[in-house]
C-alpha cells in the first residue's frame, strides 16, 4: 500500500509531487526547502515543515535512516550543524552534503529524508 502526505506547497502542484510517500516500510520525504532569510532560519523552516510530514505519517526525526542536504555554497553547511545535531540528537541517520543550485537563488538549503515508516 502507497500512502500520500500532501502539505499543500506551492510547488507540489506545479510540479506534480507530494511532500511524502509511506511505501516499502519507509517514509520518503522530498527535497524541502524553507522560508527566511538566511540559511538558518531556512534550515529550522524546513525541518519543521519536514516534521509535520512525519507527524502525519505517525513517524518522527527518531526514526530517520538518511539524509540528504542539498546548498548552493557549501559554506553555508557548517551553521546548521547545531539545528542538525538537535534535531537527529542520539538516532543521527547517514547523511550526504551535496552542492548544487536549487530550484529558486534565494532558497540556501534543501533536504530529502528517509524514515522508517511505523510498523502498523
Amino acid at each position: 500500500m502507497i500512502r500520500r502526505i500532501h502539505s499543500g506547497g506551492p510547488f507540489e502542484a506545479k510540479i506534480g509531487y507530494c511532500r511524502a510517500v509511506v511505501a516499502g516500510g519507509f517514509v520518503h520525504v522530498a527535497g524541502t526547502v524553507g522560508q527566511g532569510d538566511d540559511v538558518v532560519s531556512q534550515c529550522k523552516s524546513a525541518l519543521e515543515i519536514i516534521g509535520k510530514a512525519l507527524e502525519e505519517a505517525g513517524a518522527s526525526f527518531a526514526d530517520a535512516v538518511r539524509v540528504n542536504y542539498y546548498l548552493p555554497d557549501a559554506a553555508e553547511f557548517e551553521p546548521c550543524w547545531p539545528i542538525l545535531s538537535e534535531t537527529f540528537g542520539a538516532n543521527p541517520p547517514v547523511a550526504t552534503m551535496i552542492e548544487c543550485n536549487l530550484i529558486d537563488p534565494k532558497f540556501r538549503i534543501e533536504i530529502e529524508l528517509t524514515v522508517l515508516a511505523p510498523q502498523t
